[in-house]
């Protein structure tokens, strides 16, 4: 049976860390703005997907669309005491990098059938520019199996971001997020290639805006 939210101790934990940490750094030194949210579902199962340019995008992603988001993170953080506790409360899950398709999508499933919207970002790896250029076919094909729709996002100004440790320049960020589009008719190849297409030339549009 699929939740129509996520656990309620991860929601109170996501919630604490966003006003108090998140929330702020965006707000006051980032200046960021976000754009169309009343596009994001705030129940049931979803699959986000987005462009990627820095290690700042996940929980940008996670504060800009209200809702927790869960994201596959190295099966080696796992093995860390007390990180492991800490990093599966907000959501991520481990995926094994020699087999990463394969638990990649179990994993996501398994989240989405706990009520999380999954984050996806569309090329796989960050890009040094922010744009999409390869859009992977793993996001629909989730999406396409859970029956669950999805919504592209677009996060613009972290590919202009240079941190030195936990120090980082502050660039105006904005999100921008586009109207949820259905999953995938079927599982195939041809069917998951163009509403890849369709969400990185959504995502892409959004990116040639600007701040």
């Amino acid at each position: 049976m699929t939740r129509n939210r996520e656990p309620v101790k991860n929601l109170v934990l996501y919630r604490l860390l966003k006003w108090s940490v998140i929330a702020p750094i965006l707000r006051f030194y980032f200046h960021s703005n976000t754009y169309g949210i009343e596009n994001v579902p705030q129940q049931g199962p979803l699959v986000i997907v987005s462009n990627h340019a820095s290690d700042l995008d996940p929980p940008i992603l996670s504060v800009s669309v209200r809702r927790p988001v869960a994201y596959m993170a190295k099966q080696q953080l796992f093995e860390v005491p007390i990180l492991k506790e800490i990093i599966t409360l907000y959501g991520a899950y481990p995926v094994n990098r020699g087999s990463a398709d394969r638990s990649a999508i179990r994993s996501a499933m398994n989240s989405l059938a706990e009520g999380w919207a999954a984050g996806i970002f569309l090329q796989g790896t960050r890009t040094p520019d922010g744009k999409i250029t390869e859009p992977k076919l793993g996001a629909a094909l989730i999406a396409a199996k859970a029956k669950v729709p999805l919504l592209p996002v677009c996060i613009w100004g972290t590919h202009l971001v240079k941190r030195q440790g936990l120090i980082a320049n502050s660039v105006p960020i904005t999100v921008r997020i586009g109207e949820i589009l259905p999953p995938p008719k079927s599982t195939k190849k041809e069917e998951l290639q163009e509403v890849s297409h369709k969400c990185a030339d959504i995502i892409n549009k959004m990116h040639d805006l600007g701040a």
